[in-house]
């Protein structure tokens, strides 16, 4: 009768299940194929590896006088990898979703908790404890100062994978949808460029000294998690005041970071999914079809307009033709502003920047695959191939001048070269427009198939067509370019080639013009002559 009548016990924790399950999907992944299986070993070893260099390196600059500025710039940065591993990696970690969850009868503060504890099981959080503990040694001096670096430790490990879950659940719409699967494709992208960053960061403290992170570390000390580790170092030289306060802002972050994450995981669990909204939206959606608006009241009328949308329209909404664009964007600012900044540069190297974008030229049906017979479909004559290339080149130069211009303004300000200025502009609008010319004529001769599902930019077989396209038009856009580069050669050697410099921008940029308009008028009957051939082509992938 007592066990009838009785308090009911409590429900029992969720916690060991959860973990459980994040181990069978480590489990059950690995047995998919011998490949995942070598690719995971591969990289937990280089990973760990890494790690334990870390670890080895931060114990051995133990007692160095700027220690703890690189200790907490370190652990900022790690926190910062574990905010935006979600945005370009939402594949990585199948419970990053917990909208799987959403048929189950679980409440948010139980799933936090449970979630929590899986988050620590994984190569990351092995990774990211083997750093902490070369951090917080490095900084500890003192029994009471270890003792500090203990909670340290586990109050920042735990920041860091809440971090990550917090923004998440806060974006798992975005993650789970075409433009969360962009973020992964830029995902190699974003790597390349903080390679970069890190590069140059490595060689300005390798001549300059460890000093230069005293004010940001100073600032960083004081925000979460990194305030764990300015705790230890604080212990470390006896304000233990100032290090129970570091402590309680680390112990708050993490507080304010599980509050953030079970409300998304309540409004994840409670309200509806956009797709069930889509009946009700749909005539809204309409009329702002109907309306127009936007891009398309600044573009031109007629088809040339409809061109340049649809083109624009790829570059945005596109996987494989928004990393392309954005590989091009990134790396033309890169070349040019950081050997600036290293002091090794020349304001020719903005030419750089049209030179990556204006490869974007290359194989513009490409981009089309099968539905390239909805265009060839409007296409009749060459005077509709004309119109066809010019929408898509002025599309290009509707991003590549702007930018183009802006790269070089800005490589030229960091040398202070301002003299150069208008030559290096009017060779960067040159080899645009002859890349311009090269690029609507080989994509009429060499076109080839992107495809759409994995890595590969190139179809199976048309690789060498795909090598003819890009490196014979670049080498036949610089023989283009000759007669203006032997132009800013001799006003650069002459003796009054200085007075007229300023006249090379205009020049180079009719020569540019001219260039283009002459490319796409020998380009457009081949293409109106070749639509079968070029719709077998880049229909393969």
């Amino acid at each position: 009768m007592s066990a009838v009548t009785g308090a009911p016990s409590a429900a029992p924790s969720i916690t060991p299940v959860v973990v459980r399950l994040k181990l069978s999907l480590l489990r059950n992944g690995l047995r998919q194929s011998g490949g995942r299986r070598a690719a995971f070993i591969a990289s937990a070893v280089v990973a760990l590896l890494f790690a334990a260099l870390q670890l080895l390196g931060l114990i051995m600059l133990r007692g160095h006088a700027h220690i703890a500025s690189v200790a907490v710039i370190g652990v900022a940065v790690l926190a910062l990898g574990w905010a935006v591993m979600p945005l370009f990696f939402p594949g990585g970690d199948e419970t990053l979703d917990p909208t799987r969850l959403v048929m189950l009868p679980l409440r948010p503060r139980p799933l936090v908790n449970a979630l929590l504890a899986a988050s620590l099981v994984g190569i990351g959080p092995l990774f990211t404890v083997l750093l902490l503990v070369g951090c917080v040694i490095s900084v500890a001096h003192g029994a009471a100062a270890f003792a500090v670096a203990v909670l340290a430790l586990v109050l920042t490990l735990l920041v860091c994978v809440a971090l990550a879950r917090a923004v998440a659940a806060a974006n798992i719409r975005l993650l789970t949808s075409r433009k969360g699967r962009d973020l992964a494709v830029l995902s190699g992208l974003v790597i390349a460029i903080g390679a970069q960053v890190v590069n140059f960061g490595m060689q300005q403290l390798g001549s300059m000294g460890l000093g230069r992170l005293d004010p940001v570390a100073d600032v960083l000390r004081w925000v979460p998690p990194a305030s764990a580790v300015g705790a230890v170092d604080s212990a470390s030289r006896g304000s233990y005041g100032v290090a129970v306060a570091q402590l309680a802002l680390t112990a708050a972050a993490l507080a304010a970071l599980l509050a953030v994450w079970g409300r998304s995981l309540n409004r994840l669990m409670t309200s509806p999914d956009s797709s069930t909204l889509q009946a009700v939206d749909a005539p809204a959606r309409k009329r702002t079809r109907e309306g127009g608006g936007g891009l398309a009241r600044l573009l031109p009328s007629g088809r040339t307009g409809t061109v340049m949308e649809r083109s624009l329209r790829y570059i945005w909404r596109d996987p494989k033709t928004k990393a392309a664009w954005a590989t091009s964007l990134a790396i033309g600012l890169i070349v040019p502003v950081f050997n600036a900044l290293q002091g090794t540069g020349s304001p020719y190297f903005a030419c750089f920047a049209a030179g990556m974008l204006g490869i974007q030229m290359y194989n513009q049906f490409g981009q089309d695959t099968s539905a390239f017979w909805m265009v060839a479909l409007t296409i009749s004559s060459p005077r509709d191939a004309y119109v066809e290339l010019r929408g898509r080149a002025l599309a290009l130069l509707a991003i590549t001048l702007p930018y183009a211009t802006l790269v070089t303004v800005l490589t030229a300000g960091l040398l202070g070269e301002w003299s150069e200025l208008p030559k290096v502009l009017g060779l960067s609008f040159a080899l645009l427009g002859a890349m311009l010319a090269t690029g609507a004529w080989t994509s009429a001769r060499f076109p080839y198939s992107i495809p759409q599902e994995g890595y590969k930019n190139v179809a199976p077989g048309q690789v060498g067509l795909a090598w003819i396209s890009i490196f014979g038009g670049m080498v036949a856009a610089a023989l283009l370019c000759s007669p203006f580069i032997v132009l800013v050669i001799w006003s650069s050697l002459s003796a009054g080639g200085a007075d007229w410099s300023r006249l090379l921008l205009p020049v180079g940029a009719a020569y540019g013009a001219g260039l283009t308009l002459l490319g796409l008028r020998l380009a457009a009957p081949r293409t109106a002559a070749r639509l079968p051939e070029i719709l077998t082509a880049v229909s393969k992938g």
